[in-house]
């Protein structure tokens, strides 16, 4: 029998799950989506490729739930972003609190699911499940457009985040431009948006 490392199975099984949870994170993140199988992730963590197929049933798999692991975490930094802009803080100010917060994205090693995601095929039900928390994104900017009472604010708030896209896309490749610069217009070129 296998020896676990942990006071109960199940928390053993949690703990390995996290643990290859990290490793695909790196492996994305330092090689590229080409370098995503099962078999290195295991080689990273040192378990058998067999082993991983009790986590993963695919690359796709595992990119899906780095998705379901990392979007939820950005969600809750996107509503604590709008939250500790504080009480007397303007529109203005939560917008840019949410925009920075966004941009920040590009500096962690989850930024690397974006290309990855838009390099490989995913099966239908976790393109789903994908674009359903990518909207769950939208959802703290759009509420606090609500409660300044904009109207059309899912519209505006989506529109908002081409914005943020596209200042992400120029810090993630370099667009000439100074990253501090780059994240200074992309918030400005919202907060304008937005007025």
């Amino acid at each position: 029998m296998p020896k676990i490392s942990a006071a109960t199975v199940a928390d053993h099984r949690a703990n390995q799950h996290a643990a290859l949870l990290d490793a695909a994170r790196a492996i994305l993140a330092e090689q590229g989506v080409q370098a995503l199988t099962p078999a290195a992730v295991g080689a990273r963590v040192g378990l058998a490729r067999s082993s991983v197929y009790r986590y993963f049933a695919s690359t796709a798999d595992i990119l899906a739930q780095l998705v379901e692991d990392a979007f939820p975490r950005w969600l809750v930094r996107l509503r604590e972003s709008l939250r500790d802009a504080g009480d007397g803080a303007t529109l203005d100010d939560r917008i840019r609190a949410y925009g920075a917060a966004a941009l920040d994205f590009v500096g962690s090693p989850d930024y690397a699911l974006v290309p990855a995601l838009q390099g490989i095929g995913l099966p239908g039900e976790c393109r789903v499940k994908v674009d359903e928390l990518h909207e769950s994104l939208v959802e703290p900017l759009r509420e606090a457009l609500v409660e300044a009472g904009y109207d059309h604010a899912g519209l505006r708030a989506h529109l908002a985040w081409g914005v943020l896209r596209a200042g992400a896309r120029r810090l993630a490749g370099g667009g000439g431009e100074r990253p501090g610069e780059i994240v200074e217009v992309t918030l400005d070129t919202l907060r304008r948006a937005l007025r």
